[in-house]
């Protein structure tokens, strides 16, 4: 009985005690290798989701402030200060804040039952910001001009900004288009309102695939220039060339242009970014690379002003010379 009971607990054999250990060995590395394979997969999946996430952000961004692009506004409402009648060439406004030589602006009439009371649009030509005085012309809505206002108008009446700008997506410049230091297959050049909180300002694109780099650079409308690019105006890294149009042609641009028959208004602006993860892919030890193309991006505004072209041509607003002269350079 004795013998019985020590064999008992004498425990595991050596055989039986490899064989165990060999057993919890498998079932060890089974586990192991499955968290590993699951870190793997889990660094991979965020890696496409970084990516994902950023140029989803800056082409949202793009989307958004290309449909606001061409929108004329001014910072604060303006009203006449002083009545005027008809053949007056001047007028004092409340504040001349915002305003440009060329702009056409929207006067409220004195009474619009009256003929010669009514709302009339005018151009300016010259601005007195020390009295708040604009010298206007008086433009019809076939293009008309004329030198004097053509209708009376009350002090306090409403003065607004007309329409909308034509050019608010710049024209592309040759060999693309005709326009004079317009936009380009890497730059993107906008202006107006494009923050919708009534200050304008002018907007510059840059997709520098030489860089890996997409600029976003804002400025004033009314600067004497612009800054220059800094690592502060990266909207979006690791930005690659596109992908080949054809088989052996060249690389898509990043920006595309819709123009309207005589080449004077962008209709439609097709964007394409390709991009690749911040990190080396785990599993395939190689970057992965996407390509997202939105074809289809309206500028609002300035399909506005094109379809006024042909009725209202004083509701077509002029581009600003500061944004002409000293920014698209």
């Amino acid at each position: 009985m004795s013998n019985a009971r020590d064999r008992s607990q004498a425990g595991f054999s050596l055989i039986e005690l490899l064989i165990s250990t060999g057993i919890l060995l498998i079932i060890t590395s089974v586990v192991t290798s499955g968290l590993l394979q699951m870190t793997r997969s889990q660094r991979t999946i965020s890696n496409r989701t970084d990516m994902h996430s950023g140029v989803r952000s800056a082409t949202e961004l793009l989307q958004q402030e290309v449909g606001q692009a061409g929108r004329i506004t001014v910072p604060a409402p303006i009203t006449l200060s002083a009545a005027v009648i008809e053949d007056d060439t001047t007028a004092i406004l409340s504040s001349v804040a915002g305003l440009f030589v060329n702009e056409l602006l929207s006067i409220e009439g004195a009474d619009p039952a009256i003929f010669n009371n009514q709302p009339e649009t005018v151009q300016i030509t010259a601005i007195d910001t020390s009295t708040r005085q604009i010298t206007v012309k008086h433009v019809s809505s076939r293009g008309v001009v004329t030198d004097r206002f053509q209708s009376k108008h009350s002090a306090g009446v409403a003065v607004t900004a007309a329409g909308g700008f034509g050019t608010g997506v710049v024209p592309p410049a040759p060999p693309t288009g005709t326009f004079t230091n317009g936009s380009t297959g890497s730059v993107l050049k906008l202006y107006g309102d494009i923050n919708g909180d009534g200050n304008m300002v002018y907007v510059e694109y840059v997709c520098d695939t030489t860089n890996g780099a997409l600029y976003r650079n804002m400025v004033a409308w009314n600067a004497a220039s612009k800054p220059a690019l800094t690592p502060a105006n990266i909207l979006l890294s690791n930005i690659l060339a596109n992908p080949a149009q054809t088989v052996g042609g060249p690389n898509l641009p990043c920006f595309q242009y819709q123009m309207d028959l005589f080449g004077n208004y962008v209709l439609d602006v097709a964007i394409t970014l390709t991009v690749q993860t911040q990190q080396i892919d785990p599993v395939t030890r190689q970057f992965q690379r996407e390509t997202k193309a939105l074809l289809n991006v309206s500028p609002r505004n300035t399909i506005g002003a094109w379809q006024s072209a042909g009725v209202n041509q004083n509701r077509v607003q002029p581009m600003p010379d500061t944004i002409k002269n000293n920014l698209l350079p």
